[in-house]
């Protein structure tokens, strides 16, 4: 049986066009997508519940078309029946997709026994054709033959297909970093202001609740991007080994780096098609990450402690705990005071109202301790703290 390790194999692929019939290796190449990963499993799995959100949005919008078109009394009663059944499936759907978001076990060290940190699962996209459009606006435009640039073009097409299975380490952020880079010198050829030839519809299937959203702009294509970036971050920053201070140092790392990229897309993106972009969501995504890369700064704390009874130590841990506590708070409060509870997957919640008690009462345990183990007066320093 194959084991997590090999996300990061590759499989050398060669692809062929109607326009090319011979072979052509492909220059970039993502993860094996039939690799038997339990994060390979769980993105399949993630995909096929997308395609059949999408199938059940289609019906239920068709059906609600013909309902209010029809004035037939019987055709009605049966569209109506039909469009409760639907509106059933794809409640259903939604609520698998919750649970594969709620597997956080899949993505951690499962050989340590230590509190889970929440990952993101990546954005799908469908494959795009985008070379004939390209091709076309190359000769209407700039004038020239676009079958010159066939071999860029299909790099291109190369570059994004590979992108939609990154490995998960430093090389999968790369390619989508690659790839994103791209997208910036493409936007400037072929999609300014004013230019209506290239027009490409770039799908993307919201991270959270499945429904897809089609944009011609490059904007939408560039803010998915960075999500995957940030989703893939948090990834990476939830396998590492947590009793070492290597590893909570690579965790906090990576958690930083993901709220990081969120934060850029919140302010450099503007009228997100997706709940999974929207302002709300992607500030409490911010402040989820900031506290988990605090929560590793805590361990770490914990970890390289030499005199556990001495008081200005303990109270020290205390009240970053608090802070901890405090932080998980907040971002509860940005989840059920906004629309993002109803996209939120329910064991997230219930992890994060853990996380927020169980640091109150480490804030607590730490005071005691302290104050049981010492003698003598307190200091200034103490009394302050």
């Amino acid at each position: 049986m194959p084991t997590e390790a090999n996300d990061t194999d590759i499989v050398n692929v060669k692809q062929t066009t109607a326009a090319d019939p011979e072979f052509r290796p492909r220059n970039y190449l993502g993860s094996d997508p039939r690799a038997a990963t339990c994060r390979g499993k769980l993105q399949s799995k993630r995909s096929k519940l997308n395609m059949e959100i999408n199938k059940e949005l289609r019906l239920r919008s068709g059906a609600e078309n013909l309902y209010s078109a029809t004035t037939d009394a019987k055709t009605k009663e049966n569209v109506s029946l039909e469009l409760r059944f639907v509106n059933s499936s794809l409640q259903l759907l939604k609520e698998q997709l919750a649970e594969l978001n709620s597997s956080v076990e899949l993505y951690q060290d499962r050989e340590k026994v230590v509190m889970p940190m929440i990952p993101l699962g990546l954005k799908e996209t469908k494959e795009l054709e985008l070379r004939d459009k390209l091709k076309q606006f190359i000769e209407i435009h700039y004038h020239e033959d676009g079958e010159e640039y066939d071999e860029p073009l299909a790099e291109l097409m190369d570059l994004r297909q590979a992108m939609r299975t990154p490995t998960r380490d430093s090389h999968g952020i790369s390619l989508l970093f690659q790839y994103y880079n791209h997208l910036h010198f493409v936007e400037r050829r072929f999609f300014t202001q004013g230019r209506n030839i290239c027009r490409l519809y770039f799908e993307w299937y919201d991270s959270l609740t499945g429904v897809p959203c089609i944009q011609t702009t490059v904007a939408f294509e560039k803010a998915s991007v960075l999500f995957n970036i940030g989703s893939l971050y948090t990834q990476i920053g939830a396998r590492y080994d947590r009793t070492t201070e290597d590893g909570l140092d690579s965790a906090v790392d990576n958690f930083l780096r993901a709220a990081g990229t969120f934060e850029f897309i919140k302010e450099n993106f503007s009228h997100a098609p997706s709940s999974d972009l929207g302002t709300d969501c992607l500030r409490m995504l911010v402040q989820l990450m900031l506290g988990q890369a605090r929560e590793c700064l805590f361990e770490k704390s914990v970890l390289g402690l030499e005199d556990g009874n001495d008081l200005d130590l303990c109270l020290e841990l205390s009240q970053e705990a608090a802070h901890i506590s405090a932080t998980y708070d907040e971002v509860l409060r940005t989840a059920i005071d906004t629309t993002v509870k109803e996209c939120m997957p329910y064991s997230w919640l219930c992890l994060l109202q853990v996380k927020r008690e169980h640091y109150r009462a480490l804030a607590d345990y730490y005071v005691a301790k302290g104050l049981v183990n010492h003698q003598g007066e307190l200091t200034e320093r103490s009394v302050e703290t």
